[in-house]
């Protein structure tokens, strides 16, 4: 995957990295490379040898908001016709897990983009924050809707009307990051995580994370029958076979997504 021009990619191990990498502008968010995602994105879910997807900037921006330059002059019909948030929406249909690692500047459609992954690592340095008020608009890729889930509604208006940014210590305490590391640990304890849950079985990976995005939305009943369905699911998975034969032998599972 040697054609993007706004990102790298690679596979390790089983784990696909891919950086953002438009360093000169603080990794700012262009159309060109959200449709870059989106590809790599979309090629790694698909690709059995890859087993969790890694996401990450640079230490000193994670990426600092969406390209101010490439959309200072749209109106409201030319978002329409462009469908400004279709490649976005797509984002979220990755069944594989996603791990993101922030450092440094975290804000606007870069914080949006880092609520795209399912666990999140940060370096004590990195600051996150929706500035968009600041400029006359309002996140638009579910920036208001992810942050309310997370941190409720109250602190979610709070951080949203003020424009304001919190560290990462903040970030953890409210529940909007998974573990806060030093600068220099960020990506690695990301790496290790990933290869930590690319040994369990993959297609349990894949049911959880439907079924936990599911549940924030049902209520408690809708979430449970969901889940029902896909515990037994999995029963007719040679995973499920593998991993209860494994265990009452007393050995590691081969686990083959299947």
């Amino acid at each position: 995957m040697s054609n993007f021009t706004t990102i790298t990619s690679k596979v390790e191990e089983g784990i696909a990295l891919i950086e953002l990498n438009r360093p000169k502008v603080l990794n700012a968010i262009n159309r060109s490379m959200v449709s870059e995602l989106l590809s790599a994105f979309e090629q790694y879910d698909r690709d059995d040898q890859v087993k969790a997807i890694v996401l990450t900037g640079n230490d000193r921006a994670f990426a600092a908001g969406a390209d101010i330059d490439e959309m200072m002059n749209d109106d409201a019909i030319t978002l329409e016709l462009l469908n400004q948030f279709k490649d976005w929406d797509q984002l979220h249909t990755i069944k594989k897990p996603v791990i993101g690692a922030v450092s440094g500047f975290c804000f606007g459609g870069g914080f949006e983009l880092a609520l795209c992954c399912d666990i999140l690592f940060a370096s004590e340095k990195a600051q996150f924050g929706f500035p968009e008020v600041k400029l006359g608009v309002m996140p638009g890729a579910g920036g208001t809707v992810k942050l309310t889930k997370l941190m409720g509604q109250k602190k979610a208006l709070e951080w949203l009307w003020l424009g304001e940014s919190m560290t990462a210590k903040e970030a953890h305490q409210y529940g909007v990051i998974n573990r806060v590391v030093a600068p220099e640990l960020v990506l690695e304890e990301a790496m290790k995580f990933a290869r930590t849950i690319a040994s369990k079985a993959p297609l349990s990976l894949r049911l959880i994370k439907e079924t936990v995005y599911k549940a924030v939305d049902d209520s408690v009943l809708d979430g449970m029958q969901f889940e029902r369905k896909n515990f037994y699911l999995l029963f007719s998975s040679e995973d499920q076979k593998e991993g209860m034969k494994a265990f009452a032998e007393k050995r590691r599972a081969n686990f083959k997504g299947k």
